[in-house]
């Protein structure tokens, strides 16, 4: 018999800031996160906005931000939302087995520092056509702190939680992109119910708002270019999408062995149940038109939890506000829940948060998780133009009251990767 894994602590740092509490109330009155981008000059950038995390640093987890200069933003943010889920959890002054509680992350790689790279190309080219290796290498060794170049490595994040709680068990990251974090999270469930660990602190965190991650998704013509509307730019499911807006953020959260987490009279958000895995085998930034990866994800999800087409209550979209991705996600959800795919309610809170890349799926199944319990379904902003092609229920555009005790996460990467979660409400 499998052991119940249940979620017994959420912690978050995002666009709508870094309070649980605070970030619900925000998504629940349809408040965007997006603004124009300030890390980075972006006005030559086809994409002038993003949805970046403000007026925050390591000091609201009682951290000296001194301390940690040499790590990224990536790092910073999985501190702070981990140090908020284990306090959440209540495991800062309990004794437990330390080679009991693992540690895994669907981190993204640090952010890249751009303008030594570009002394270092400047330095190489020395005014010519030709890049000197010599030259860039012997600029690069002058100008790059070895410690802060290691640290962008994605890995970093996971080995910081690991110091930082005496989490001697398990330690893994994950980057299949978009997919990341609730792919994590699914791994880290299955961990548990092995008996591998009785603790796992789970979860995502990524900044890709730099000049390379913009370049690159400007490219892959993927981002939004409304710049002169920035909190209106992001429109899942609207006819009139184009391109979903880059987020930045952590979410983490301590899932648990049910008889751990009862045994040391923890508070418990809500319970894990299904978790499906699955690749498109199609094309790297393109989901199959048909589905199907998306399809047999979710189908894989409901067996693993042992649920049928009527029991799932809100479904949390991957909804990314590009022409393919909401096409295909309505279709495959219709796919899989027939005529009953119309009467569930679906809704994208990237149109609010923007895309959080390898931290997105752990944050929307945290909404999940606050659904359930207040019985509040946040909504999808920006929806006024119906698609066709895209003709279920998405909340549109304010919150709704719904009795809710099972909720479905879609996570859909680039590379194909396809990831589902399911949770519920608590039960003895």
């Amino acid at each position: 018999m499998r052991r119940r894994v249940v979620i017994t602590g959420i912690g978050m740092v995002t666009p709508l800031g870094a309070d649980r509490e605070g970030i619900w109330k925000r998504l629940l009155a349809g408040e965007s996160g997006v603004g124009y981008t300030t890390l980075f000059d972006a006005a030559n950038f086809p994409t002038k906005i993003s949805a970046e995390v403000r007026n925050w640093d390591l000091s609201d987890v009682g951290e000296n931000p001194q301390d940690w200069k040499h790590q990224g933003r990536h790092t910073h943010f999985a501190i702070g939302a981990a140090k908020k889920a284990v306090e959440d959890a209540g495991l800062k002054n309990t004794r437990i087995d330390p080679t009991r509680f693992g540690v895994y992350t669907g981190s993204g790689e640090g952010q890249q520092d751009f303008d030594r790279f570009t002394e270092m190309m400047v330095a190489g080219l020395n005014g010519g056509p030709t890049l000197d290796i010599a030259r860039f290498t012997r600029k690069g060794l002058e100008l790059l702190d070895p410690i802060s170049e290691l640290e962008q490595e994605p890995n970093m994040s996971a080995g910081h939680l690991a110091s930082l709680f005496n989490a001697q068990g398990p330690n893994v990251n994950c980057l299949t992109a978009c997919a990341a974090s609730s792919q994590a999270i699914g791994e880290a469930v299955e961990i548990i119910r092995r008996g591998e660990a009785d603790i796992m602190l789970s979860g995502g965190t990524h900044t890709m708002i730099h000049p390379f991650g913009v370049t690159g998704f400007n490219l892959l013509t993927a981002l939004s270019t409304r710049n002169d509307e920035p909190t209106r730019a992001s429109r899942p499911f609207d006819r009139d999408r184009d391109g979903f807006v880059l987020g930045e953020g952590a979410g983490m959260i301590v899932l648990e062995d049910l008889q751990s987490a009862k045994a040391r009279g923890a508070y418990i958000h809500g319970e894990m149940v299904g978790y499906g895995s699955t690749a498109d085998a199609f094309r790297i930034t393109d989901a199959h038109p048909e589905g199907r990866g998306a399809i047999s994800c979710i189908r894989m999800a409901m067996a693993d939890a042992g649920l049928g087409v009527n029991d799932i209550d809100y479904i949390n979209a991957h909804g990314t506000s590009t022409t393919v991705n909401d096409k295909v996600e309505s279709l495959a959800i219709k796919q899989v829940f027939g005529d009953q795919a119309y009467k569930i309610p679906v809704s994208s809170t990237k149109s609010m948060m923007g895309h959080l890349i390898a931290a997105a799926g752990a944050t929307e199944l945290i909404y999940c998780l606050l659904a359930i319990r207040d019985n509040l379904l946040p909504p999808t902003i920006n929806y006024e133009v119906p698609d066709p092609d895209c003709d279920l229920d998405y909340i549109p555009n304010k919150a709704r009251e719904k009795r809710c005790d099972v909720a479905l996460s879609n996570s859909f990467g680039f590379g194909g990767q396809n990831i589902a979660l399911i949770c519920k409400r608590f039960t003895k």
